[in-house]
C-alpha cells in the first residue's frame, strides 16, 4: 500500500514537472526544480522539499503559486504549498541540522485566485477610490502610501483586490519577494514558531520581505502576543521602505481589540473604504458574469437581480449562478418568474417589508408634492416625474403585480405602469443626476 501511495506521488510529481518545464526557462527549471521532491499532500497542503533554504526561499517567493497551478491542473486539490529544507541524504527527511530546524516556519504560501485580476475586478462609484489606490500601489517601484489598509464590508471586493494586487506585481515586478496570507495564518505561523523556539526563523522569513500583504487583520484583535509581533514586524518594514498592505472589515480606528499604538501605525498611509454596492454597480457585475456563461440571460433578469440582491457582491453572484445552474440542469428559460422561484429564500432574506403605501409617501417627500397629485390624472412635469419614479418604485421593491399597482395610483391601467418603468429607465439611462437621485431615493425607502 506504502508503495502505491509513493508510485501515485511520484508520478504526480513528474507530471507537474512536465507542466512547469513548458511554462518557465530551462535555465530557472534547472536552477529551482531539478533537486525539489513532493513529499505529499494532505488535505489541500503540498509538502515539498528543497536541497537548501535558498532554493527553498526562491521557489518559495517566485513559484509556489506556478507549482500549486501545475498540481492542480494534474487533478489535485491544492490551496496551499508548504516548501522544506531536506537531509541530502534523504530526500524526505526534513534535515536535522541548525538550517533544518530553523526552516520549522517554513512559508505556506496562499495560491491566489486566477479569477481576481484587477482585468476581472468591476468598479463603480463605490469602489472606484479603492481599485485606484490598488492599482497606484500595484505599479510603483517603491512605497507610496504605507500601509494601504483597505476596509469594507463582506463580499464587496477586498480580497479581489488584494489578489489582484499580488497578480501583478508577480507578472510585473518578478523580482520581489512578497507575502500573501491571512492575519489567521499569520497568527498561525507565528504560534508555531514560538512551540519550536524558532522565533528567529519566524521573524526572518516576515521581515525580509519586499511585499506584506496581510487580508483580514482584525482577527489579531485581543490577540497580544500576535500584536505585539505584529507591531514590530510593521515598524521594520516601514523603517527598510518595505510596502505593507492590509485589508479589514473595518477602517482601522473601529478595530475591537486593537492597541492604541497599532492602530495608529494603520492609519498612517492611505486607508480606502470600500462602500456597499448600488444598482449600477450590482448590474455591471452581472452583467459581466453573464457574458461568460454559455446560455443566454435577459437583461431584464439581471436588472430584477441586481435591485432584490443588495446585500453583497458574493451572493449576488451566486444568485447567478443557481439560476445559471437550474436553467442548464432543468432545461427551462430563464425568466423572472423562474428566478424569483430558485431563489425564494434568498430574496426573502434581503427583502425588508416595503409597501406601497411607503414607497408614495417617500416619493412625495422627495419630489415635495401632495399625495392627492401623485394619484391625479395631472400632467405636470414636475407630478408626471414623480407618478413614474413612484409607478418604476414599486414594480421593483414590491411583489404587487402591474394592474394592483396602477390601481394604487388612482386606478390607471396597466399598460400606464409599462409606459412608466420604460419612461424612468430611459431616464437613468440618459440622466446622470437623475439616476443619482432614483439612487438616493431607492435607499430612503430599502433602510
Amino acid at each position: 500500500m506504502l508503495d502505491s501511495v509513493a508510485e501515485k506521488i511520484k508520478q504526480i510529481w513528474n507530471e507537474t514537472l512536465a507542466d512547469i518545464k513548458r511554462e518557465i526557462s530551462a535555465g530557472d527549471y534547472e536552477a529551482w526544480f531539478s533537486k525539489l521532491h513532493l513529499i505529499e499532500i494532505k488535505d489541500d497542503i503540498a509538502k515539498i522539499s528543497a536541497p537548501s533554504k535558498h532554493v527553498k526561499d526562491n521557489v518559495t517567493w517566485r513559484y509556489a503559486d506556478v507549482i500549486a497551478k501545475a498540481l492542480n491542473a494534474c487533478g489535485c486539490q491544492i490551496n496551499c504549498v508548504n516548501i522544506d529544507v531536506y537531509d541530502s541524504n534523504n530526500p524526505e527527511t526534513v534535515a536535522k541540522s541548525e538550517e533544518g530546524k530553523n526552516n520549522k516556519t517554513v512559508a505556506e504560501t496562499t495560491v491566489l485566485d486566477k479569477k481576481f485580476t484587477f482585468k476581472n475586478f468591476i468598479v463603480g462609484k463605490p469602489n472606484e477610490f479603492a481599485y485606484a489606490a490598488a492599482m497606484r500601489v500595484a505599479e510603483s517601484d517603491t512605497p507610496v502610501f504605507n500601509p494601504l489598509f483597505l476596509y469594507g464590508g463582506v463580499g464587496l471586493g477586498k480580497t479581489h483586490l488584494m489578489h489582484a494586487i499580488a497578480w501583478h506585481i508577480k507578472e510585473s515586478h518578478p523580482q520581489k519577494r512578497f507575502i500573501y496570507l491571512s492575519a489567521e495564518k499569520f497568527m498561525y505561523l507565528f504560534i508555531k514558531s514560538l512551540r519550536y523556539k524558532d522565533a528567529m526563523s519566524f521573524k526572518e522569513m516576515f521581515r525580509n520581505v519586499d511585499v506584506l500583504m496581510i487580508d483580514d487583520v482584525q482577527f489579531i484583535g485581543g490577540k497580544d502576543t500576535t500584536q505585539e509581533e505584529f507591531f514590530h514586524t510593521f515598524n521594520e518594514l516601514v523603517d527598510n521602505n518595505r510596502q505593507i498592505i492590509l485589508s479589514a472589515d473595518k477602517s482601522p480606528a473601529d478595530l475591537d481589540g486593537m492597541e492604541e499604538r497599532l492602530k495608529s501605525r494603520l492609519g498612517w498611509g492611505l486607508v480606502a473604504d470600500i462602500h456597499p454596492t448600488n444598482y449600477e454597480l450590482r448590474l455591471g457585475i452581472l452583467q459581466s458574469k453573464a457574458r461568460k456563461h454559455k446560455i443566454k440571460i435577459p437583461n431584464e433578469v439581471l436588472e430584477f437581480l441586481s435591485m432584490k440582491i443588495t446585500s453583497n457582491i458574493r451572493e449576488l453572484e451566486g444568485a447567478l449562478n443557481r439560476v445559471v445552474a437550474h436553467a442548464t440542469l432543468v432545461g427551462s428559460s430563464i425568466t423572472i418568474d423562474m428566478a424569483s422561484d430558485v431563489l425564494r429564500d434568498l430574496l426573502r432574506s434581503n427583502e425588508k417589508y416595503i409597501t406601497m403605501d411607503l414607497i408614495q409617501r417617500k416619493v412625495c417627500e422627495f419630489y415635495n408634492i401632495k399625495l392627492t397629485d401623485l394619484t391625479s390624472t395631472k400632467r405636470h412635469k414636475a407630478i408626471a416625474t414623480a407618478r413614474h419614479v413612484a409607478m418604476y418604485l414599486a414594480k421593483q421593491l414590491t411583489a404587487k403585480s402591474l394592474p394592483d399597482i396602477g390601481r394604487s395610483f388612482g386606478g390607471k391601467d396597466h399598460s400606464t405602469v409599462i409606459h412608466a418603468v420604460k419612461k424612468v429607465k430611459e431616464n437613468i439611462a440618459m440622466d446622470r443626476e437623475f439616476a443619482t437621485n432614483l439612487e438616493i431615493l431607492t435607499k430612503s425607502i430599502e433602510n
